[in-house]
């Protein structure tokens, strides 16, 4: 038996939630075109009779201006410690930017084996890729190099066969029936902050965050209450729509999905709530499950 843990560092919108995805072969994280979609720490747990990866998706690495940004940031390079290894993804369409660099550096002081993940290669030539890897080889003493295309699922297996050379755990963290660590009630948030994302425009889904507050299984039918939190009432009056509009889209996209997930009938309520300057706040950054590392 051959296990260990893996962590997925990039900046922001490179693809990480996207390749956990494609990795666990079940929806695990969140996805959307919009940058900072991962906002927590989501582990997805990879199984074969005789091995076991547990890989820990980190929200991108960005510059921050907010209290929740700084967290974000603290989050994931915390998960470059005690890791058997380091998967750095990279979107190897759009290149190397001043982000990568940024994390490149971070990476130096430490000692874990970095895997270069060049992500989106189906949107390249044979010709862009070599090109890509040669500028990134010099920057760094990757251990590996593996392009894949999370989207469409190229070289996925590839990239698990190279992650197994690094393991050095011989113990079953998980059962083999579980995927995933994240709680029921915090995936349900989660699938509802992914519908408004899919719905609202570019500057909305950065003053939004989703919170299960009651989930009442009464055998065949949950009741499942979810707070949809804004920072100003303007946006929540966008997400309400007229008439209720939007929410409805959103709360039927989102409860067809939940009851796909906990395989029963779904009640869901949606309530949105405005709290002023919400990613500066202690006390909501807590209790949303944004933790503070040291």
């Amino acid at each position: 038996m051959r296990s260990g843990f893996v962590s997925l560092i990039g900046r922001p919108n490179v693809g990480k939630s996207t390749l956990l995805n494609a990795i666990i072969n079940a929806k695990v994280a969140i996805t959307s075109n919009k940058a900072q979609t991962t906002r927590n720490i989501i582990q997805g747990i990879y199984n074969e009779p005789d091995t076991q990866i547990v890989f820990v998706d980190t929200p991108g690495i960005h510059k921050p201006v907010t209290k929740l940004g700084r967290v974000l940031n603290k989050q994931s390079y915390s998960l470059t410690k005690d890791v058997d290894a380091i998967l750095f993804v990279v979107d190897a369409k759009d290149g190397l930017g001043k982000g990568d660099k940024y994390i490149i550096n971070s990476l130096e002081k430490g000692k874990t084996p970095v895997i270069l993940v060049l992500n989106k290669i189906d949107r390249m030539t044979t010709s862009e890729l070599m090109q890509r890897i040669n500028e990134y080889k010099d920057l760094f003493a990757f251990a590996d190099i593996v392009p894949v295309s999370a989207l469409k699922r190229d070289n996925i297996e590839r990239l698990v066969k190279v992650v197994k050379e690094y393991l050095t755990d011989e113990v079953k963290y998980f059962e083999d029936d579980i995927y995933t660590s994240s709680s029921v009630k915090f995936m349900i948030s989660e699938i509802v902050r992914e519908k408004l994302l899919n719905v609202t425009t570019e500057e909305i889904p950065h003053s939004i965050t989703c919170y299960t507050t009651s989930y009442e299984d009464q055998g065949n039918l949950v009741n499942i209450n979810v707070d949809i939190i804004v920072d100003r009432d303007s946006v929540k009056k966008i997400i309400i729509g007229k008439r209720g509009d939007r929410l409805k889209e959103v709360g039927s996209k989102a409860r067809l999905e939940i009851q796909s997930l906990i395989g029963k009938q779904v009640y869901l309520d949606l309530y949105v709530k405005t709290v002023k300057n919400w990613k500066d706040k202690e006390k909501y950054l807590s209790e949303l499950g944004f933790m503070d590392f040291e």
